[in-house]
């Protein structure tokens, strides 16, 4: 039966996309179309406009003081990436950081976890990304590395993400997509783009994509769906308007992580899917996003920018959910004979609401010889999250390996607290150019932020108010047209709720005396040194970052169980990094590669002296990415990449008692550029993890538990892409 209600979801979506690409590829063949799928490795994409990710101008990433990575849409499809947890592979300063099966992504950027309510931005506004993002209609997605207090206000410090859509093209587009895996994904996509009217004022960019999903873990299948269309009108030669808008839906059983076994690692076994019981229901993830415009040039040397975003996010958040060893007393692993308790999971309903608003102006001012770039934005956000009741309840204990049927409990109780928050953002730059070689960069931002919440029968509430600024100032160096040093600092500001658990006589989870209530906002503060070479065949970087965050005894509190405890900040994270990318292309090659060397630890503790000295849970202390594309001269049109990602040793524990091993993967992509009774058409044969290697990927420290996460078995995908 499950198979059954997945293909009906999907194929209505396939023969959609079907029926559009009939219908619109008949408009269009007498038109001379060479829109092919292009190389995976892409040198030549700058300049490239930042101002949506940076906040500061318009200048290419290349030619400004900041860490960040760029990845297009053609990478996105050569590489088979269906959420942000596959582009991890193209960063080396990127990790995984609770990337289960069947549920939303997260990541961390120079060791830290990126917030979901806080650092991530959608065509530069901000969003909620607890939910699926699909990258079907997506052009490019930008990760900003480093603390994002100029660009973002409230945020962790590690950086920010940003997601642009596909916007209409100035030739007519067709493409059809059609892509498939061994254990039995399918995709079917379709991307139309043209322009229409009077003097092609008019265009528009459609996306449609219909998916049945499946893992190598037992009952993962599911489906998603996804109707993306972008406009926009050229009103005048100086005055642009946008809009777009996607609608996504994706259901899917989740996978939750192993743990310990007492105080060893168990088989990284890929196939296990605790949530496997007869009552286990999917997550339902479904959202409507979207953006309103106006671009509105002055003259010469000024525009100003006005946006609307709205997003209105639905979810079912369900799970056969591990968590601890009550036999043992322990509750941050399994116990040591594989024994673990389940409970049933279940917030149905959930609902997440975003609107923003932004108003930009930018302009040139020459003071003398000397010039200035400066630009002023305001932002005002709201967003509202609201739950219903929901259940958390033990249903027994299960050992690994050999699960058994348990019943299910349903009895509803308060578990996610209702949230509403709203900002108002002010934020300035200045961009001095003294001399051809020498420029600083200023920028501030001020933040008034209230925030208030409660259980959803009205109890425990909380509120609060808070004004921040966060400053960054920069100072770059041209040594020559293609040799840039620079050197950065800025502030970043978090705002902790302490878990509105409150004290309970015997607890055996941590319980708070001040719980549901707001931390002191707490600043994080980043310095950051590097060199950008920008030559024709080779360009390279090197940058050396240190941050300090302060850190609260939350997640302390929750590893040790203890009860009561009282929210406080104690102690710092403080990571130091170097990182390298370089990209160099010559004749039939093409090389890419990142690295990163982290020296993260965690000082200061008073609430557990033990973690003081060691390296946070789930930083690995080295990461490299290397990728190699070889065009075959003797087979005209086929390219041959190899792509390796390595990932150091981390910790499993805050104490550092466990350590996860390095761990190594190696993938393989053929790609074929062709024409077939006249259509350029691309095939596709990817093989990932081609060693068939098995290991954990990542040990993700959860609501005080350690939870560990298989990688994948060796996969074979075949894509074609046919463009009329």
């Amino acid at each position: 039966m499950a198979n059954s209600r997945n293909r009906l979801t999907v194929w209505p979506i396939c023969k959609a996309v079907g029926a559009a690409y009939l219908m619109t590829s008949g408009a269009v063949a007498q038109v001379a179309d060479t829109t092919t799928l292009p190389s995976v490795l892409i040198i030549e994409r700058n300049p490239l406009p930042i101002a949506e990710v940076l906040g500061m101008g318009d200048m290419s990433l290349a030619r400004t003081p900041v860490s960040g990575t760029v990845i297009d849409s053609r990478q996105i499809v050569a590489s088979g990436a269906r959420r942000l947890a596959d582009l991890i592979k193209f960063d080396a300063s990127v990790s995984d950081a609770y990337n289960a099966v069947g549920y939303w992504d997260y990541a961390t950027v120079r060791g830290y976890v990126l917030d979901n309510q806080f650092n991530y931005r959608r065509e530069g506004l901000p969003i909620n990304a607890e939910t699926f993002i699909p990258l079907d209609n997506k052009e490019q997605v930008e990760i900003l590395k480093g603390t994002s207090g100029m660009q973002a206000g409230t945020s962790a410090p590690g950086g920010l993400v940003n997601y642009t859509v596909k916007r209409p093209t100035d030739a007519p587009l067709r493409s059809l997509r059609l892509e498939t895996n061994s254990t039995g994904d399918t995709l079917l996509g379709m991307d139309l783009g043209d322009r229409f009217g009077p003097d092609k004022a008019f265009g528009y960019r459609l996306n449609v994509a219909g998916e049945n999903l499946n893992n190598v873990a037992v009952n993962t299948r599911g489906s998603r769906q996804l109707l993306a269309l972008a406009l926009d009108w050229r009103i005048s030669r100086d005055t642009l308007l946008q809009v777009e808008g996607e609608y996504s839906r994706r259901s899917q059983a989740s996978v939750p992580g192993l743990s310990l076994l007492g105080a060893n690692l168990p088989a990284p076994d890929p196939k296990i899917n605790i949530n496997s019981q007869a009552w286990s229901q999917p997550v339902v993830l479904e959202g409507v996003t979207g953006t309103i415009k106006m671009e509105q040039r002055l003259n010469s040397d000024w525009r100003w920018i006005a946006q609307l975003g709205t997003q209105r996010l639905k979810s079912d958040d369900r799970a056969a959910f591990p968590f601890g060893c009550s036999d043992g007393n322990v509750y941050d692993r399994f116990c040591a004979n594989g024994v673990f308790d389940l409970y049933d999971f279940s917030s149905n309903g959930e609902r997440r609401n975003t609107d923003a608003a932004q108003l930009q102006v930018k302009g040139r001012i020459s003071t003398g010889a000397v010039q200035h770039q400066v630009g002023a934005a305001w932002l005002t956000s709201r967003t509202r999250d609201r739950f219903a009741l929901g259940a958390y309840n033990w249903v027994g204990t299960e050992k690994l390996y050999s699960l058994q049927a348990l019943p299910p409990d349903l009895t509803l109780s308060p578990q996610g607290v209702n949230r509403t928050e709203s900002s108002n953002e002010l934020s300035v730059y200045d961009v001095i150019a003294w001399t051809p070689h020498l420029s600083t960069w200023l920028g501030l931002r001020h933040t008034q932020l209230e925030r208030s919440g409660a259980y959803p029968d009205g109890s425990e509430p909380t509120s609060y108010a808070q004004s921040l600024s966060t400053p960054w100032a920069a100072l770059t160096y041209q040594l020559t047209p293609e040799h840039m040093i620079y050197a950065s600092w800025g502030k970043g500001v978090e705002s902790q709720i302490v878990p509105n658990r409150p004290y309970v006589t015997n607890s055996p989870v941590a319980t708070y005396t001040n719980h549901g209530q707001a931390l002191p906002a707490a600043t994080s503060r980043q310095s950051e040194f590097g060199v950008k070479v920008q030559d024709h065949d080779l360009r390279w970087q090197l940058s050396y970052f240190s941050i300090v965050r302060p850190t609260t005894n939350l997640d302390t509190c929750a590893n040790l169980a203890i009860s009561p405890c009282t929210g406080a900040y104690d102690g710092s994270d403080e990571h130091r990094g170097l990182e390298a990318s370089a990209q160099w292309r010559g004749g039939a090659w093409s090389l890419l590669a990142s690295a990163t060397l982290m020296h993260a630890r965690r000082e200061g503790s008073v609430v557990d002296p033990t973690v003081n000295g060691q390296v946070p849970t789930n930083v690995p202390d080295n990461i490299l990415r290397a990728q190699a594309d070889y065009r075959v001269s003797a087979v005209p049109g086929l390219t041959v990449q190899a792509h390796w990602s390595h990932e150091g040793t981390r910790s499993v524990l805050p104490n550092g008692s466990v350590m996860l091993p390095a761990w190594n993967q190696l993938d393989f992509t053929w790609r074929y550029d062709t024409t077939m009774h006249g259509t350029p058409t691309t095939w596709i044969l990817g093989v990932d993890n081609i060693m068939d290697q098995r290991f954990f990927k990542e040990s993700p420290n959860q609501y005080g538990h350690a939870y560990l996460f298989p990688a994948a078995p060796r996969q074979l995908r075949v894509a074609v892409q046919a463009s009329l």
